[in-house]
């Protein structure tokens, strides 16, 4: 840019000059300090308590599951599906995955719930020594295909989890209502209540990492590829659970951040690590 703060582009210029930045000068109540320190003190807490692993997986990528014509995605999520299983001794974890609804206005987000029949039936097959590699590839393909079903259902706004959001909302605005009649009512609906407090012990979401198109192609230029950076992550939602965020860095690379919280004696971000790897290669035989 010139001095004057201007970056000139074929056919257009930004103006990127901006008023000094100034110091705000807060006057806080002895209260209002005595809460910020608590607050400080509390996330302290929640940042030490945080087991966080990034597996940067180059065997292989999406080129290689969309070769085999699976969706790259479900490929995944039945990795983790089978990794889960083995990391935690034969258990299966109800799945979260984020799918996005921007097909509507103001749409957000929608649950894929990649925990399926077909899914299960999928990891049971891969933990079954006598089971044929042919009856386990049928069962990879009927499981990949359901999976995607449930993501373009989810972006379709057909999936359930914001319609029991919504339903659970209102019943509480109901409840306000009769209140105002009765004081004394209070029910809550058995059911959603009880279909809203379980817990995710997956928390998955295939975060994104391009978001300049037209300026660079990784997927194409080598040099490019070498600009991907590792995205970010999250943190686990559920107690004993994790938090993974799988980036997919052009054809053969995925970033995996694994976090869990380190006083469960349940998990283990490096061990989950281990066994993701593992699945990968796994299903890829």
């Amino acid at each position: 840019p010139d001095p004057k703060g201007i970056i000139e582009e074929p056919g257009k210029e930004i103006d990127l000059s901006l008023q000094r930045p100034q110091k705000l000068v807060w006057n806080l109540s002895q209260q209002a300090k005595d809460i910020i320190q608590i607050a400080v003190e509390d996330n302290a807490k929640l940042i030490n308590d945080l087991d966080l692993y990034l597996l940067e997986f180059t065997d292989f990528g999406k080129g290689i599951m969309k070769k085999a014509g699976v969706s790259p995605d479900a490929f995944i999520q039945l990795a983790m599906q089978l990794a889960y299983k083995r990391d935690s001794g034969g258990k299966r974890a109800l799945t979260y995955e984020a799918s996005v609804t921007r097909l509507f206005q103001k749409g957000r987000t929608e649950t894929v719930r990649s925990l399926s029949v077909e899914s299960a039936a999928f990891v049971d097959a891969m933990l079954d020594e006598s089971s044929t590699p042919e009856g386990r590839v049928a069962l990879l393909r009927k499981a990949a295909e359901k999976h995607t079903k449930l993501y373009k259902s989810a972006m379709m706004g057909q999936g359930i989890d914001r319609h029991l959001l919504g339903l659970y909302v209102s019943s509480k605005y109901i409840q306000g209502l009769v209140n105002i009649l009765i004081p004394s009512y209070v029910r809550d609906d058995d059911f959603l209540k009880s279909a809203l407090s379980l817990p995710w012990t997956l928390s998955t979401s295939q975060t994104p990492l391009r978001q300049t198109e037209g300026r660079w192609n990784p997927d194409k230029d080598p040099e490019d590829a070498k600009k991907y950076t590792s995205g970010g992550g999250f943190g686990p939602v559920a107690e004993h659970g994790y938090g993974v965020s799988y980036p997919l860095a052009g054809e053969n690379t995925i970033f995996f951040h694994i976090s869990s919280k380190k006083h469960s004696p349940a998990t283990d971000s490096k061990r989950f690590a281990d066994n993701i790897r593992q699945a990968l290669w796994d299903i890829r035989k």
